[in-house]
């Protein structure tokens, strides 16, 4: 009998690189009997949304606007992603802070890829270029990106894997981020076999 297929749920704002990755490595057999079960995203015009519809995988665009708070939101995202029990849900470039709610729905199963070493530059407002930027201010030798468990506390849950990268002294915003970038689309592949394979159980308490 066969074995059935691991349950991915893709949640992003952006460009989809990190999404991409992890479409490539399952076209390819890198990441074995899984599948993207739907892409979701807060932003309409996110190219992450053609990436999956280019492949054929169903994707949905809720609007903040029509939601009266974060509550709300997040109310209607578990109610999508509920009728798939998914076996991880994966933040690649997902912009808004998850409610309690929404993160004790399906503990120990939200993932999350964090450009920097957690717990160096993370938390409130580090995402994106801003956290490139802390790093080049800081002076610091190097850098890094990091896949985590997300819970309660922002940036700030169990680390499944780091991958470390050099500075110079010529880098810029642009030159470290692309840097780093390579580095997350390689980690996060890494990740999801380390979790979805592993005969570890990873489970935390909060």
């Amino acid at each position: 009998m066969q074995e059935l297929k691991k349950k991915i749920i893709v949640l992003v704002s952006g460009s989809g690189t990190n999404l991409q990755a992890v479409i490539d490595a399952i076209k390819t057999n890198e990441i074995e009997n899984v599948e993207i079960s739907m892409v979701i995203s807060n932003k309409q015009d996110a190219f992450a949304l053609k990436r999956a519809e280019k492949e054929g995988i169903p994707t949905c665009f809720i609007n903040p606007k029509e939601f009266s708070d974060n509550t709300q939101y997040d109310k209607k995202l578990t109610e999508i992603i509920s009728k798939y029990n998914p076996d991880l849900i994966i933040l690649a470039g997902y912009t808004r802070i998850l409610t309690n709610q929404f993160i004790n729905s399906f503990k120990n199963k939200i993932i999350n890829i964090h450009p920097s070493l957690l717990p160096a530059f993370g938390g409130k407002g580090m995402y994106g270029h801003k956290v490139h930027e802390a790093v080049l201010k800081s002076k610091v030798k190097e850098s890094g990106c990091t896949v985590h468990f997300v819970t309660e506390n922002l940036d700030a849950g169990p680390v499944i894997a780091q991958k470390k990268v050099p500075i110079t002294d010529s880098d810029t915003v642009k030159t470290l981020s692309e840097r780093v970038l390579k580095e997350e689309h390689k980690l996060l592949v890494e990740a999801i076999k380390k979790i979805i394979f592993s005969s570890r159980h990873f489970v935390y308490n909060t």
